[in-house]
């Protein structure tokens, strides 16, 4: 099969086309799919796409109009994808269910240790040959109390993680996973519970209207002063404004971030010589106890061979006439 390969990244090409087992031909586009790149697609019988593409009902017209029968995108999220037009056109849509959920998870605890320790203060002071110490006093993760919102396998594995710090953990999701619940040192709770007790909060969860702006000033008035928030979920879960406000009060003692709820069109490029016109990120890069990344959680050698290999299997399976195991069933 002929395959588009859409926001096709220098770090993922390699380990697409190493599992590539059935031949299939890959034509790789560095742009993003949208109404304006969709032509790339014509004579292709599947388009693969990442989180920042724009499946929307234009495009996926436009799809069928080629006749691309698939749509497979290279990552767990499908909110880019308009399913009910790809239903309604009769284009199939598979994901990437889940990938190294570790790979996530030891990120987010980057994200807290470097805020609980001051890192990024540091390095910025050592370049300037300042060796002093004035400020950069931290505290131990050690007996703190730690919430989880989101105990899918991301969540888990980062429980895991804080056990091993000698953490109380406290978890919170619309269902229990027994696999958490039977761990120790884990307590699930009410979602308000783990705003007042919470040291520190890590946002797991998928984006959904449930879930959106989970953390708004409403709740961040609710936590312990000098909470410390962390979100590698998704960039939606959390009010930006409502963070920065509470950033300035001191009400937010550190904030990691790895997605941003604007994040579309500027992630994942290159930006360095223009005018950066997002007021509210360029904000947030003025805080010293915040830490930045951008949307590389997931950026390992081990979740990049698995993310291709699902990808590779969906295709195949596709080709084959099989129904694939992955397959969005909202959709379906």
């Amino acid at each position: 099969m002929k395959i588009a390969v859409y926001s096709a990244h220098e770090f993922e090409i390699p380990f697409l086309r190493e599992a590539n087992d059935d031949g299939h031909e890959l034509h790789f586009v560095s742009e993003k799919l949208n109404i304006q790149t969709v032509g790339q697609a014509k004579n292709c019988d599947v388009v693969a796409v990442f989180s920042s593409d724009e499946a929307s009902k234009e495009v996926i017209a436009k799809l069928a109009e080629f006749g691309v029968e698939l749509i497979t995108t290279r990552s767990a999220g499908f909110n880019h994808i308009d399913l009910k037009s790809a239903k309604e056109w009769g284009v199939r849509v598979v994901h990437v269910p889940e990938y190294s959920p570790q790979a996530i998870a030891e990120h987010c605890m980057a994200l807290l240790l470097a805020l609980s320790r001051k890192l990024i203060p540091s390095y910025e002071r050592i370049r300037t040959y300042d060796f002093s110490l004035r400020g950069l006093t931290g505290s131990e993760i050690n007996k703190k109390t730690i919430g989880v919102l989101g105990t899918g396998n991301i969540g888990c594995s980062l429980i895991k993680i804080l056990n091993g710090f000698g953490c109380t953990l406290l978890a919170y999701d619309a269902e229990v996973n027994d696999k958490v619940a039977e761990m120790k040192n884990v307590n699930y709770v009410e979602l308000n519970e783990v705003f007042a007790q919470a040291d520190a909060i890590s946002l797991n969860l998928p984006l959904n209207e449930g879930t959106k702006h989970i953390i708004d000033s409403a709740a961040i008035e609710k936590m312990k002063n000098g909470v410390i928030l962390i979100n590698a979920g998704r960039g939606a879960l959390v009010d930006t404004q409502a963070v920065i406000d509470g950033i300035k009060s001191e009400k937010i003692g550190g904030f990691g971030m790895d997605v941003y709820e604007h994040e579309k069109g500027f992630f994942y490029e290159d930006h360095s010589e223009e005018v950066f016109k997002d007021d509210l990120f360029a904000r947030l890069l003025t805080f010293k106890n915040v830490v930045v990344t951008a949307h590389q959680a997931f950026l390992t050698e081990t979740a990049l061979k698995e993310i291709a290999e699902t990808t590779m299997k969906n295709i195949s399976d596709f080709a084959k006439g099989r129904i694939p195991e992955n397959k969005i069933e909202h959709h379906q």
